[in-house]
């Protein structure tokens, strides 16, 4: 079998679509991969790293506003498309994926077009442009929150879940938290902003040290590699805090938070799909600087369900901050419940239904005629 995979811009969108060819290798170890993205997006680099062929074509997203840069997007698009289509006629794929970014458009049309079994997955409780466009071409749109399903065709649509959230499940690690000099059997909550950081969530945390530092739980706080020098002079200066362990960085995220007990941090789709596939508790604090606003859409997903607490950056203090994780981390009751709503919204097979439904479309469709 040969599957082509689109999607870049951001790790949201291409973390998916690893964690799917990485389930699709274990069931079919021979299946052929070709992942097309751009040369410029983070894409290049990231699946570069894991060995998996790589094509790139040049296309830009469009301008939300009025701009001539539009009318080169346009041109883009279609000399896009006709780039996608010798690269698809050349490898004669059975299924093309597009997991977001607008290098999925010209990618999933051109497949669409070619009559070539299509997917888009949708991430996010709001759509982007590019899927939008894409869903009256495609033949599935697989989804992650019910919300998202009003802005595609109804009868194409498919609730899959994120396949992130497969690649958490039984990732646990002993002595994750003793390797952060923290104490294995203390409640323990994960404060992050995000793989770069997140300057108003650092502020917080940064005014609420003192007080975390005579709670009877713990945390891990990470900074972003852009702040952490800054943070830990801060931190210095309020003294030692063997209660608080502040990093950069961590590169083994998926250990991590398999053995923390509540999640502080954005509410991006990748994340809330780990969260909730581990049924976990959070607080979530939505990036306000996001395409249609939709963290906080994502985020209410959650809190409508009784899974998460929401605070809104602009409210966002030491205080609350404090409040929000002592209302959780010293309730023993209330973590459960939120801990079982989030695994009730948790699709922890999603990137099999995922695979499931590829495979169902490459087998109901007949042999292309070369």
């Amino acid at each position: 079998m040969k599957i082509v995979v689109s999607g870049g811009g951001t790790g949201g969108h291409i973390y998916p679509a690893l964690a799917l060819i990485r389930t699709i290798k274990k069931q079919y170890p021979n299946t052929e991969f070709l992942y097309i993205g751009t040369e410029k997006g983070l894409e290049a680099n990231i699946i570069g790293r894991e060995n998996i062929p790589f094509e790139a074509i040049n296309i830009t997203g469009f301008k939300r506003s009025l701009s001539f840069e539009n009318v080169k997007t346009i041109f883009r698009f279609l000399k896009g498309v006709r780039d996608s289509k010798k690269i698809l006629k050349k490898f004669k794929p059975d299924a093309v994926i597009g997991t977001g970014g607008y290098v999925c458009g010209p990618v999933v049309y051109a497949a669409a077009k070619a009559n070539i079994p299509t997917i888009i997955h949708e991430q996010n409780s709001v759509p982007g442009l590019t899927n939008k466009f894409l869903s009256r071409y495609v033949d599935k749109v697989a989804i992650c929150f019910q919300q998202v399903e009003e802005f595609f065709p109804k009868e194409k649509v498919v609730l899959t879940g994120n396949p992130r959230a497969s690649e958490v499940i039984g990732s646990k690690s002993k002595g994750i938290l003793e390797s952060f000099g923290l104490k294995e059997n203390v409640s323990t909550a994960l404060i992050v902003g995000g793989s770069r950081g997140a300057k108003p969530i650092n502020e917080a945390v940064i005014k609420s040290l003192s007080q975390l530092s005579s709670k009877p739980y713990q945390v891990i706080y990470v900074t972003g590699e852009a702040h952490f020098n800054d943070v830990k002079k801060e931190a210095e200066l309020l003294g030692a805090n063997h209660q608080v362990a502040i990093l950069p960085f961590i590169h083994n995220m998926q250990e991590v938070i398999t053995s923390i007990d509540v999640v502080v941090g954005r509410a991006g789709a990748t994340s809330l799909a780990e969260i909730t596939a581990l049924g976990l508790p959070s607080i979530l604090i939505p990036s306000p600087y996001v395409t249609n606003n939709h963290q906080v859409k994502n985020a209410e997903a959650l809190v409508e369900n009784g899974a998460a607490m929401m605070l809104a950056e602009n409210d966002l203090t030491g205080q609350r901050l404090v409040e929000s994780l002592d209302s959780i981390l010293l309730d023993d009751v209330k973590r459960e419940l939120m801990g079982e709503a989030s695994r009730k919204l948790g699709m922890p097979d999603a990137s099999e239904k995922l695979f499931a439904l590829m495979l169902n479309l490459v087998k109901g469709r007949p042999k292309r005629k070369e």
